[in-house]
């Protein structure tokens, strides 16, 4: 699907408004509807795990009391709240485990912010099919995306909440039906509502996922605002004091990939990487490298024998996560700590959701061995990118094993294979807060993998939540 080209300078915020409104499904590559599918499930899967993660239950207890309603599932358990309380939840649970999936270019997970917001409003609503879910995904991922390959300076906003909100409002305000006036409105309507820092980042907060979550929920009030007909501004991304000038700065935003993908049909949704293993994205390169030293050499290792890791990644891999190893961290600080993670690698092969609950994390092996983890930046000049990265392994014997990867497992060009798919998925449904069933769990796979011809979404729903009809 092309834009109409012009003279005069379009605000990029119509763009936007003009490509999720006027998209179809039949200009969507097959490789963006198999993408979309994939990702769907991926993203229902871990927000289902999330349902029994560190902070969810505080979360829905305090949101108890934002408002009366049941219009929308909580995944992984058994209430039922308003879109706007049902987003917010089931954002939060989506990214509070550091395992959803990220387009490692925009630095951005753009399904967190998203699908929570799109189903809770299509399950209030009704009528929206997968076909139209599909198209949503696909339009939102190219807005979010789209702003986060944009920037030209090192991330200061935590732009899964920032951008990605913009993204939840095109999929949110296209299945509502909104007009192109009324989502220009809305994504003004969001600019008012966006926040998200790194804060917590560095902190280790699980107030950090809580930020997706917001975003997600302020989607639903945005485009519920637009609707009723109420202004928002319009220059909200390239303005005076837009969203690209004050959350991306102080480089300008290069628009010239993000209109190109608006235009020319690239869909970012076929860019997106899976999170093969529950930490942040960015260790991901040191988890395998350790993973693959291990086993070279035609003799593995166990953790008693190595003395010491040197992981060497990119700048922005470094700042996020080469904090210090603490005797008891919090989960959130444990998904973003490489000499944690590392550890844990070298402890059990892996690492796995189960390793950021109770004794887990102050098991004494495990700090002991964090010790002898080092992360280290390349210096690289690209604020953004999440590789090269290379892994030194030296052990008691005195061997130095060295490993290196262009692209980490799971990127695009090194996609997991259907089975590692749907491993990951199960794995996660084993984490529900309330069990959901393997019945249930089978239905969903087979569900989604004819997506295109589900009548309504409202039986993906049905399917999250054990009081709901099967």
């Amino acid at each position: 699907m092309s834009l109409a080209q012009s003279d005069t300078p379009t605000l990029l915020a119509e763009e936007f408004a003009t490509h999720a409104l006027e998209t179809t499904f039949e200009d969507l590559s097959n490789d963006a509807i198999a993408q979309a599918k994939t990702f769907i499930l991926d993203t229902i899967g871990v927000g289902v795990s999330g349902s029994s993660a560190y902070g969810a239950e505080a979360l829905i207890t305090a949101a108890a009391g934002w408002g009366d309603g049941t219009a929308a599932s909580i995944w992984g358990r058994g209430q039922r709240a308003t879109p706007g309380v049902a987003a917010l939840v089931n954002a939060y649970q989506v990214h509070c485990q550091e395992y959803d999936c990220v387009h490692e270019g925009a630095v951005l997970h753009p399904l967190a912010t998203l699908l929570p917001a799109a189903l809770a409003c299509a399950e209030r609503d009704g009528g929206v099919s997968g076909r139209e879910l599909i198209v949503a995904s696909a339009v939102g991922v190219n807005v979010s995306a789209g702003l986060g390959i944009s920037a030209r300076s090192a991330m200061s906003f935590f732009r899964p909440a920032t951008a990605g909100g913009f993204g939840a409002v095109a999929a949110v305000g296209r299945l509502m039906g909104l007009s192109h006036e009324q989502l220009v409105h809305a994504f003004g309507i969001q600019y008012t509502q966006t926040s998200g820092t790194l804060q917590p980042h560095i902190e280790g907060s699980a107030a950090l996922p809580l930020q997706v979550a917001w975003n997600s929920r302020a989607a639903v009030q945005a485009c519920d605002l637009a609707k009723a007909g109420f202004p928002g501004p319009s220059d909200v991304f390239e303005g005076t004091y837009g969203y690209l000038k004050l959350f991306e700065g102080p480089q300008p935003a290069d628009l010239t990939a993000t209109r190109n993908a608006l235009h020319g049909g690239r869909w970012l949704i076929t860019e997106l990487s899976h999170k093969p293993y529950p930490a942040g994205r960015a260790t991901h390169g040191g988890i395998e490298g350790i993973q693959t030293l291990m086993q070279a050499g035609g003799k593995p290792l166990n953790a008693s024998e190595i003395t010491s890791v040197t992981i060497v990644a990119s700048p922005v891999s470094f700042r996020l996560c080469s904090r210090p190893d603490k005797p008891d961290p919090s989960p959130n600080y444990a998904r973003l700590c490489m000499s944690y993670i590392g550890a844990k690698v070298l402890l059990n092969g892996t690492i796995d959701l189960a390793h950021y609950r109770g004794e887990e994390l102050t098991d004494p092996r495990t700090h002991d061995l964090a010790r002898r983890i080092t992360m280290v930046s390349d210096e690289q000049s690209d604020p953004n990118s999440l590789v090269p990265v290379s892994v030194e392994l030296q052990s008691t014997d005195g061997q130095v094993r060295k490993w290196r990867c262009e692209q980490m497992l799971a990127s695009p060009t090194r996609r997991l294979t259907r089975e590692q798919h749907l491993t990951k998925f199960r794995r996660c449904w084993e984490f529900s807060a309330e069990d959901l069933g393997v019945e249930r769990r089978e239905r969903l796979i087979e569900m989604i993998d004819d997506l295109e011809s589900l009548g309504d979404v409202r039986d993906i729903t049905a399917l999250l939540s054990p009081g709901s009809r099967a």
